[in-house]
């Protein structure tokens, strides 16, 4: 398994708990983690599956840049 499919499935999970702390945590470790076209694919896949469930998480992590300070 790949570190992209890996993580897919570690949010999948999370995501039904809807922790947004949880998520929030793993989403910025899976950026940080993923590089280059494996982090775009990521974040395209994160918004289709989970913004209606996590859109602040997401807004904040992703489209704030907030992964990039960590």
């Amino acid at each position: 398994m790949t570190m992209i499919e890996h993580q897919k499935q570690v949010l999948k999970g999370i995501s039904n708990s809807m922790n947004k702390s949880l998520f929030k945590k793993e989403l910025i470790k899976s950026l940080l983690w993923l590089k280059g076209n494996e982090q775009n694919e990521f974040v395209n896949w994160v918004k289709r599956n989970f913004y209606n469930d996590f859109r602040d998480v997401i807004d904040k992590v992703i489209y704030n840049g907030f992964y990039l300070a960590k």
